[in-house]
């Protein structure tokens, strides 16, 4: 790995962080009672920014090994593996993330995923017209499934 490389994934993980922080104060801006930004806030996205850097890290050190699982595990898999271990270790990482807002999070991390399939449009359109009809398939059935899930469960207790 390069400079230039390891530049451009620390500059996605400060983007990342900024905006999630930004996300986060203006929850706080519009709504006054939601989760306030403290340094409690700042250690836990600098923690999980760390984590994610350690992972990147990782990913990359294990991409000439000849073990092919090792080489083709994903860099969320890695993440999640070694901010799990960490996490166990120090309880005191747990208290620091719970300070920062799911949401928070999901909308930048929602953003990164449109952009990344914006950019990959010609792509979609080599794969042909056949995917739309399995997405509408896929969209349906996971709509149905969780509305008749949620119908299930809500007559199970007696709400309905």
């Amino acid at each position: 790995m390069n400079k230039k490389e390891l530049g451009t994934y620390g500059g996605c993980l400060v983007l990342s962080v900024t905006l999630i922080l930004f996300t986060q104060w203006i929850k706080t801006l519009k709504y006054p009672d939601a989760m306030p930004i403290t340094m409690s806030t700042i250690g836990g996205l600098l923690l999980l920014g760390t984590f994610a850097f350690l992972g990147i890290l990782l990913k990359i050190s294990l991409s000439n090994v000849k073990n092919k699982t090792l080489r083709d595990f994903p860099v969320l898999g890695w993440v999640s593996i070694i901010s799990l271990i960490i996490c166990l270790i120090v309880p005191k990482c747990v208290e620091l993330i719970n300070n920062v807002d799911f949401l928070s999070i999901t909308t930048p991390v929602l953003t990164f995923a449109g952009i990344s399939v914006a950019n990959r449009l010609t792509d979609l359109k080599n794969i042909s017209w056949k995917v739309v009809i399995v997405g509408i398939f896929v969209f349906l059935g996971t709509y149905l499934g969780s509305a008749t899930l949620s119908q299930i469960a809500l007559k199970l207790s007696g709400a309905i």
